[in-house]
């Protein structure tokens, strides 16, 4: 894996969203955005964590910051994920990892002794002009706002 890292610029990229639509990282140009990766829409460590940056939204909002969930699950699943929990932020279907592999956040991971190849729960801040000024690869599924906003 060769993860982004702070102070690294992050390469342009565009992908689908969970309704088809194209999101390019020069929409986001002049505002503090944050990325953040996880494994696998509707599973209970993925939830409780979109749920929190929901339910904390506002606030970092109020911050300046936009927010991207991004998986590689499909548009559909990405899109029931988004509709059953109200995710007031998009969620990217990165079905052929150009998002993932931009950041770097594939490689070997274990799971009750089995070792595979999967997404790394990372999540990147990045700054108004598009550098990583945070790299948060230890969240706290139940308390990512406050990791974000510390």
């Amino acid at each position: 894996m060769n993860m982004l890292k702070v102070g690294d610029k992050v390469p342009d990229f565009s992908a689908k969203d969970q309704d088809g639509n194209t999101i390019n990282l020069t929409d986001y140009k002049g505002k503090k955005l944050v990325v953040f990766f996880y494994p696998k829409a509707n599973t209970p460590g993925c939830t409780a964590e979109a749920c929190n940056l929901r339910d904390n939204y506002k606030e970092l909002q109020a911050q300046g910051y936009e927010l991207l969930g991004v998986s590689a699950d499909s548009e559909k699943k990405q899109s029931n994920f988004k509709k059953k929990y109200e995710f007031p932020f998009p969620l990217l279907a990165d079905e052929d990892h150009t998002v993932i592999n931009t950041f770097g956040v594939w490689g070997p991971k274990k799971f009750m002794g089995r070792e595979y190849d999967g997404i790394h729960r990372t999540t990147f801040v990045i700054d108004e002009e598009g550098k990583v000024e945070n790299v948060i690869e230890k969240v706290k599924t139940k308390d990512h706002a406050a990791q974000i906003l510390a």
